[in-house]
């Protein structure tokens, strides 16, 4: 796992509701697997041909992840809209790197980040 849990504990609870309130960062909206409760997770988000790619700081075994991949989707608040993503799945770094735009930097090597989860907009 690239980032240490524990990390993402203190994220969760100090720096995402700081996050979330500045409006600056892409919001992901998405339903808890077993309790039913909406979530919102501040995420770095990035436009591809059709959807959207996530990095994966914390590996894909991340609750919010997990939720998204239960519920086959969520929203995203992104540059003052919402988007409904759908057919979400994990895709290795080649298939992601492929994906992104050449200007969008990569995650550091250090970070040691292979999986990533791509999303398409949902047409409907």
């Amino acid at each position: 796992m690239p980032m240490p849990r524990w990390w993402g504990h203190v994220n969760k609870r100090v720096f995402n509701p700081r996050a979330i309130a500045s409006g600056t960062w892409p919001v992901l909206t998405h339903v808890g697997r077993v309790s039913g409760t909406t979530y919102r997770t501040p995420l770095d988000a990035h436009p591809v041909d059709g959807g959207y790619l996530f990095v994966l700081v914390y590996g894909s075994r991340s609750d919010w992840v997990q939720n998204v991949l239960a519920a086959n989707g969520a929203r995203l608040r992104v540059d003052g809209r919402e988007v409904e993503l759908a057919a979400p799945r994990l895709v290795g770094k080649d298939e992601a790197f492929q994906a992104l735009p050449d200007e969008v930097p990569r995650p550091p090597r250090l970070l040691r980040i292979t999986e990533f989860l791509r999303m398409d907009l949902d047409a409907g």
